[in-house]
């Protein structure tokens, strides 16, 4: 009989036990046996307060209780991203979690509306056809209706939580399904001589844990990946200059949103996250435009309630990990790569990590002979990930109109990558956008940006002009009206999280999690 499959998870955090939850949902135990080793002495950086629509998707493979896990994790619903002051200042608009308008034709809202707006006709701003957007204007939020031709079920959400709490979460969820936690440093990691793969991690305390295949989510470190097999890292700080952030929780007040508020800065940008138990802020800056004393000066003068702590610093630089997997070896999370939290996206590229890897999961039979396809197909998908992300964030920054402040200046007038240069191109031609059957960031993502930071097509595609405009002013009166009738009778996000999933935590369990 062939012997389980050993995986060893090394780090805890969120990645970790995301990993860990996962694949003891997944994997057999008679066919793969899964350790995690951590040390309680090694702090988290505490990533992904903000979350992605996708974690839904995660926690309900894992078939999680909603309201359980938003108690513990003391989450609130998440509707989309504001960003305020990013094309120009006093401007603001919505990355809202659903559609803009309605295709009309087969062809794609943006049309239309462009249409109609070069035609000279009275339109409503473009953000005001999208029904996530009228819910967050409003501090509201319901669930999306399973009828699909409604107007409410044209939208997603995610959450904002607690990221010490759903880890925290996540490793009862999974120790009590088998999985094995070790605790502990690691000292040294024994590589096999011809192969050069890893073989055993041997603890500070002396006891060695062998492997089959190691889960690298040992944060910045990268201990596995970097610093032993020695897998490269590929900068990006050319094109996102933010090298710093300053993290600080305060006692909750202010608007109790449905959404994650981002406002740009002199030296970068201000995050905004509410919870249930207290609201998370942070300052993402660049040290070359910025210095810490003034970003921490900025950031305690920006917040809602009084500091609950003294602001966090951390330095990052962001890129990625040339291969994610070599060997025996994947990194998953911070050990991979990293790209500041603007979209939100640093928990999304752990759960699609994890979800690529269980996809192209090695055979206990292959142990020791892992099929380079795999591999392959595995670096493949995160190079996709990661590139698409990478350009998503650096049009906030191009797109911009903060004219003589040096950072702002500097962003709008760099180089930037051919695939972002094509995609700005196109859309200013023709209004066209990309479309993803997979990844992140289809065609209402980047409408979201372009429109919200001022760019304009210069034309529509022509398949508009088979709609009469007489026809189209009727369609986008009567989906204005449609839209904003139906969120004004949406409960309020306070009442609905108060009602849902408003229990209080022990207040012993707070304190257990990691800082924000």
């Amino acid at each position: 009989m062939t012997s389980p499959l050993r995986i060893i998870i090394l780090g805890g955090g969120t990645a970790g036990w995301m990993c860990a939850a996962a694949f003891a949902r997944v994997l057999h135990p008679a066919r793969y046996g899964i350790t995690l080793i951590e040390s309680d002495e090694i702090g988290t950086v505490g990533v992904g307060e903000a979350t992605l629509p996708h974690i839904k998707t995660f926690n309900d493979l894992l078939g999680i209780d909603e309201a359980r896990f938003m108690r513990d994790t003391q989450a609130t619903f998440k509707l989309g991203i504001e960003f305020r002051n990013w094309g120009r200042s006093g401007d603001r608009y919505i990355h809202p979690f659903g559609v803009f308008g309605e295709p009309w034709g087969g062809v794609d809202f943006q049309h239309h509306w462009v249409r109609a707006k070069q035609a000279g006709h009275d339109v409503a701003p473009f953000q005001e056809y999208s029904y996530a957007i009228a819910a967050c204007r409003r501090n509201a939020f319901e669930f999306p209706n399973l009828d699909t031709k409604s107007i409410r079920s044209t939208y997603a959400y995610a959450y904002h939580f607690d990221a010490g709490l759903y880890a925290n979460f996540l490793r009862t969820w999974a120790t009590q399904r088998g999985v094995r936690r070790f605790e502990g440093q690691v000292a040294h990691i024994g590589l096999h001589a011809q192969s050069g793969d890893i073989e055993t991690l041997t603890l500070k305390s002396g006891e060695k844990v062998a492997g089959d295949l190691f889960v690298d989510c040992t944060g910045f470190r990268s201990l596995l990946l970097g610093t032993t097999l020695e897998v490269p890292w590929e900068d990006w700080n050319q094109w996102l200059p933010c090298d710093r952030a300053l993290a600080v929780p305060c006692e909750r007040a202010g608007e109790f949103t449905p959404y994650t508020r981002s406002t740009s800065q002199t030296g970068g940008w201000i995050w905004r996250i509410p919870l249930q138990h207290r609201t998370g802020n942070g300052y993402v800056f660049s040290s070359r435009f910025l210095g810490e004393e003034q970003a921490r000066e900025t950031l305690l003068g920006a917040l809602d309630g009084p500091a609950r702590a003294e602001p966090r610093l951390l330095r990052f630089s962001a890129g990625r990990r040339v291969q994610c997997w070599k060997n025996n070896c994947i990194a998953i999370g911070l050990a991979s790569g990293f790209l500041e939290p603007l979209e939100s996206t640093s928990i999304f590229l752990i759960q699609a990590a994890v979800i690529d890897l269980l996809r192209l999961m090695p055979t206990p039979e292959s142990a020791g002979r892992i099929d380079p396809r795999l591999t392959a197909e595995f670096n493949r998908l995160s190079d996709i990930q990661y590139e698409r992300v990478r350009d998503f964030l650096i049009l906030h920054y191009r797109a911009n109109e903060h004219h003589g402040v040096p950072l702002w200046d500097h962003v709008r007038t760099m180089p930037i990558p051919d695939s972002l240069a094509h995609k700005i191109s196109l859309f200013e031609s023709r209004g066209h956008v990309p479309f993803y059957k997979d990844g992140l960031f289809s065609r209402d993502s980047w409408l979201s940006v372009l429109f919200g930071q001022g760019l304009m097509p210069s034309h529509h595609d022509v398949l508009a002009n088979a709609l009469p405009l007489e026809e189209l002013d009727a369609r986008l009166r009567e989906l204005h009206a449609r839209i904003a009738s139906n969120a004004d009778a949406m409960p309020t996000h306070s009442d609905f999280v108060a009602q849902y999933c408003g229990e209080a935590v022990p207040e012993t369990l707070l304190k257990s999690a990691a800082a924000p």
